[in-house]
């Protein structure tokens, strides 16, 4: 772990452009946390028993938690490249139980849809999750960040 750590950026080494990387991913992260408790039948212990999560009234709520707390803390740039890491199983567990099966077959949720292009369709904002997320596990929070400014003081 501590090889993986001396390769990885210091949050003051990021391009200052990466708040908004931050800003969009968190953001989206603690929306969709919140949506799945306001709306549980349809986007959270609902949709998690349509697509076949197992013990929908228990994953449903904790992935919701998950992705209140490490949408948050990316916002604020704290921990961020923590927090990247139950998003990065969330949102691949995400493409794996949603639009994988649309890859090799079609789905339910999209009449006719099956094949590369509607995979590439529907999945084109999971990935670019997914992407931001490796973007900000590899670089970090960038300079405008509470990593940053923490940092900075212990460095003196």
């Amino acid at each position: 772990m501590a090889t993986i750590s001396r390769r990885l950026a210091s949050p003051l080494d990021a391009p200052a452009a990466t708040v908004l990387v931050r800003l969009v991913v968190g953001w989206v992260f603690l929306s969709e946390g919140i949506q799945k408790f306001l709306y549980p039948e349809r986007l959270g212990e609902g949709r998690f028993d349509t697509i076949g999560i197992p013990s929908p009234g228990f994953t449903a709520p904790l992935v919701g938690v998950v992705e209140v707390a490490c949408g948050a803390l990316l916002v604020l740039g704290l921990a961020t490249r923590l927090a990247t890491v139950p998003l990065i199983v969330d949102i691949a567990v995400a493409i794996a139980t949603t639009k994988v099966p649309v890859l090799w077959g079609g789905s339910d949720d999209i009449p006719d849809g099956r094949g590369f292009w509607s995979f590439a369709h529907e999945s084109r904002t999971d990935l670019a999750m997914l992407a931001g997320l490796a973007f900000l596990f590899l670089v970090g929070p960038g300079r405008l960040s509470l990593d940053a400014a923490i940092r900075r003081r212990a460095v003196g």
